[in-house]
């Protein structure tokens, strides 16, 4: 993994990437192949995964979450599909990304881009800031620590692969009861929670369970033309309101969690469940 020059970007954040080895191929015009061959190419054509990983002060369990995520023998139609690596280290004061810039680090994940804001702007900003660098045909959100596990990535990629939609949402309530506690998660942010995915079915007639999972998975070109804002934890309630209101169906699949406390690093409060409230109106009547 080479690093290329940093670059200023409109922020004003310093930002310093690999080279780009994962950028896209060029998609030959229709006239160079009869519609019989690029109907095939379609379906046959190798797919590319863009996981976009915020980081903030991850030190303890980015390494391992790295190693679990390319561990995944990810396939489609029988082929292997690509895996793209972006992390995007939010300004951490921990050195926790700094491996990455180390050889043994470059060696070891080669496939990983590494963005370095300058100043701390939030878990939104860097995910957009992800994204903009994403090449893959789907884009899978991924925490840095060790909540949610890569295991699912097969059953959480495979409806938006099918053509089945373009939306997919890892549930961390479906099939558990709607009043059922997660293990690891403290009793007012589960509360926070279901208020939210009551608020999201009620405001647009649509069953949402699990409205501020991290695993957030999408088409990347319906991604890009959300427009997204967030800076903040308000990332979930913006997009989760911007694909509905555009008439988007959301698949949700049960997924397992593994929940951690503030003690552990956990940064998301309760009280953040008052902002993403109202980011969940406002989206739902403007844009």
């Amino acid at each position: 993994m080479t690093l290329a020059k940093p670059r200023a970007n409109p922020a004003g954040d310093v930002v310093s990437h690999a080279a780009a080895s994962a950028e896209a191929p060029p998609t030959p015009a229709a006239s160079e192949a009869p519609p019989a061959a690029a109907a095939t190419a379609a379906t046959t054509a190798t797919r590319r995964l863009s996981v976009i990983i915020p980081v903030y002060n991850e030190k303890n369990t980015l390494p391992e979450l790295l190693a679990r995520v390319r561990a995944q023998p990810l396939t489609w139609q029988g082929q292997a599909i690509e895996l793209e690596l972006i992390v995007v280290d939010d300004c951490s004061n921990d050195g926790g990304v700094d491996f990455l810039e180390q050889p043994e680090g470059r060696a070891s994940f080669p496939e990983v881009r590494l963005i370095r804001h300058e100043r701390n702007r939030g878990k939104g900003a860097a995910i957009r800031t992800g994204l903009a660098c994403a090449t893959g045909d789907v884009v899978l959100i991924q925490d840095a620590d060790l909540e949610y596990d890569p295991l699912d990535y097969p059953k959480l990629i495979a409806p938006i692969l099918a053509g089945q939609t373009k939306v997919v949402y890892g549930s961390r309530f479906l099939g558990r009861g709607p009043l059922a506690r997660l293990p690891g998660m403290h009793p007012a942010n589960w509360l926070a929670n279901k208020l939210l995915s009551w608020t999201a079915s009620a405001l647009f007639l649509r069953r949402v369970t699990d409205e501020a999972t991290c695993y957030k998975v999408l088409d990347r070109r319906l991604l890009s033309d959300l427009h997204l804002r967030a800076e903040r934890f308000d990332f979930c309630p913006e997009v989760t309101s911007k694909v509905l209101r555009r008439g988007h169906h959301i698949v949700e699949v049960p997924i397992s969690y593994h929940g951690r406390g503030g003690n552990e690093g956990k940064k998301i409060r309760w009280t953040d469940a008052f902002h993403a409230w109202f980011t969940l109106l406002r989206y739902r009547f403007f844009d």
